[in-house]
């Protein structure tokens, strides 16, 4: 809209023409207050039915809230305005009438619960709280982005159709591919592989993925946003290396670049950048203190995987973000590589965050004749994967990679209760619409 002042930026002095929605209405007799919001905040319309048309008076007293309006008019110096600022109209013009039955509350007065918010997607980001939450999200990609550009990585996007999966199994949604079955893929890890063998080396990509699981806790969804990194010539140890450094770059650009945001959701002082390195545990390290603690209800022997009650009590002893490495190499997939001097035990880690998991990650088999292995010793059929296989025969380097859950990122650094609070149409078991 030409001309268009957002309503942080109005100034005293002005004649401006701000858009948005009408968030509310005051009228107190004679002289009446519609708060106009839009992306950069609300700003307070003055009425006075004395010295204003009669029609522009009543416009502005009869639409409904979150109809859209534009209002031009003369910017006032106003202490008792919520803003300090109020605007003098001289037109308003209803865009787009509202029903006056609306089905959650955009100021947050009244509460919802999370499926009527995700019903109305649209009108609960109307919400400053939930408005914030996905502009940190956005912050976090773009400073994710620039993480990887300063470790050299290319950009890259693969397929989310695909013949087989990546670790097998049945977590795969099929889907009819031009007469033949196909898959939803699961993970981007086989063909970032394929790219590390290129001239490219060094690649991230940020893009869905999807698993038929049949979980339904708030730290699952069936389509994710994955963050992945693959490097030729890095082992485990330095792929972990850019891990830290690109975790801790998202929370340095949210704090630098959304302080109003964090404000908005309470933790304006509370927030914290991780500091020093994450400690590095081995998973029999690990396993020792998840024991130690006392809270499970049998002990863990070698070879478990790590319980969810097993995991928070680690990280409420631990108390930071933190790695996981060394674990035994039966319950890792088939493409991490073994450690050269002990192949009971995987180059595979984990980084953690004291709630939950939130990167799974090692060092890649990049030997043809110990990959096809690998394959069959988990009980597929390395023929399936011919694609992938046949390009270790050429010259595939050295190389390590991970992959970061993007919701789970958001909802740990947020503290937020359910991960379907940080996408905006969640997909799980019981919701596919909106």
């Amino acid at each position: 809209m030409n001309g268009r002042t957002y309503t942080a930026d109005a100034e005293p002095g002005e004649t401006v023409t701000v858009a948005g929605w009408v968030h509310e209405v005051r009228d107190l007799g004679g002289i009446a207050f519609l708060i106009l919001r839009d992306k950069s905040g609300k700003i307070q319309i003055k009425l006075e039915e004395d010295s204003m048309d009669d029609e522009l008076v009543e416009t502005g007293l009869g639409v409904a809230r979150e109809s859209v309006i534009t209002v031009t008019g003369s910017v006032k110096e106003e202490p008792r305005a919520p803003t300090d600022v109020e605007v003098v109209p001289e037109s308003i013009e209803v865009l787009a009438e509202s029903d006056t039955e609306l089905p959650l509350d955009p100021s947050g007065k009244v509460d919802a619960e999370l499926s009527t918010r995700l019903d109305n997607r649209t009108l609960d980001l109307r919400k400053e709280e939930v408005k914030a939450i996905f502009e940190i999200r956005s912050e976090i990609l773009r400073s994710v982005r620039d993480a990887f550009r300063d470790l050299g990585c290319t950009e890259i996007n693969t397929p989310k159709i695909v013949a087989t999966g990546t670790e097998g199994g049945t977590e795969l949604f099929p889907i009819t591919y031009f007469g033949e079955e196909a898959f939803m893929n699961q993970s981007p890890q086989l063909f970032k592989q394929l790219m590390v063998g290129s001239g490219l080396e060094r690649v991230f990509e940020i893009g869905p993925i999807f698993r038929a699981e049949e979980h339904n806790t708030p730290r699952h969804l069936n389509e994710a946003t994955s963050i992945d990194f693959e490097s030729a010539f890095v082992d485990h140890t330095e792929a972990m290396d850019a891990c830290e450094h690109v975790v801790k770059s998202a929370y340095e650009g949210v704090a630098e670049n959304c302080q109003s945001q964090l404000e908005t959701l309470g933790l304006g002082e509370e927030f914290e950048v991780p500091e020093g390195e994450f400690p590095r545990l081995t998973y029999e390290e690990a396993i020792e203190r998840i024991n130690a603690t006392g809270e499970l209800d049998e002990q863990l022997v070698w070879g478990d995987d790590l319980p969810t009650e097993g995991e928070r009590a680690l990280g409420d002893d631990v108390g930071s973000h933190y790695f996981i490495t060394d674990w035994p190499s039966e319950i890792k997939p088939f493409y991490i590589k073994d450690h050269d001097d002990d192949e009971q035990l995987s180059t595979g880690f984990d980084m953690m965050h004291p709630r939950m998991e939130l990167v799974s990650g090692g060092q890649r088999e990049h030997r043809y004749d110990h990959l096809v292995a690998g394959f069959e010793q988990q009980g597929l059929d390395p023929d399936q994967f011919e694609y992938y296989t046949k390009m270790f025969k050429y010259g595939m380097p050295p190389h390590a990679g991970w992959g970061l859950g993007g919701e789970r990122l958001v909802m740990t650094m947020l503290g937020l209760d359910n991960i379907r609070e940080a996408v905006l149409f969640p997909r799980d078991r019981q919701r596919l619409s909106p």
